[in-house]
């Protein structure tokens, strides 16, 4: 019974490990680069 859970642990992280190793190669999360303009108004004492 304990040896299925160990194995089944193990199972479960060498998958996530391969999951985040793909996501890593392959998902983008880098933004859309986008031109952006603001108005400020200055102050002068």
């Amino acid at each position: 019974m304990l040896w299925r859970l160990v194995k089944f642990l193990l199972l479960v992280v060498v998958l996530v490990g391969i999951g985040l190793s793909v996501f890593a190669y392959l998902g983008d999360l880098s933004p859309t680069p986008r031109e952006q303009s603001l108005s400020v108004t200055l102050d002068a004492n």
